[in-house]
């Protein structure tokens, strides 16, 4: 075998080797950091009928969100002020949330989520909402960098 054939075998058997290490790092798909990330969106959905107020926890400053007509927002400065008249939605349920690891720092979690709104005729309307949030973690804390919400029929139950 060549000196030439060598070098390029060692190179790749360290690739290889970088590229375990690397992967061992990912978390599982099912951990205990999927399992906090779901229970964490499940606070952030359960915000919109009166839940604590998670999201100065989980949105990082540089939180970027799109609404589901489109309207850019930012994450909120501060926990609204709490108000008696405050018509909050009832019902509120994450209905699903699948956590995806594409690197050890960065994670996408696919989700659907629904709640019942009071609408001004008295009448109430099940709004139903799927999404995708992109956490990322730095400095070893994860937080929510960019969210896509999109507003769907509701399936009947």
């Amino acid at each position: 075998m060549s000196s030439h054939t060598i070098r390029i075998s060692l190179g790749v058997l360290a690739l290889l080797c970088v590229g375990s290490a690397l992967a061992d790092d990912i978390p599982a798909k099912d951990g205990a950091t999927a399992q906090w990330m779901i229970v964490k969106e499940r606070a952030w959905a359960n915000m919109a009928c009166g839940g604590e107020w998670v999201a100065s926890e989980i949105l990082a400053d540089d939180f970027q969100g799109t609404a589901p007509k489109g309207a850019r927002y930012s994450k909120p400065a501060s926990a609204p002020a709490y108000d008696p008249n405050t018509q909050w939605s009832s019902d509120c349920r994450l209905d699903s949330a699948d956590v995806r690891f594409f690197s050890a720092d960065v994670a996408v979690v696919y989700g659907s989520e629904s709640k019942t709104v009071a609408l001004p005729d008295s009448k109430h309307e099940r709004r139903c909402l799927v999404w995708s949030d992109m956490w990322l973690r730095r400095n070893g804390k994860w937080q929510i960098i960019a969210v896509q919400d999109n507003r769907v029929e509701c399936p009947t139950r």
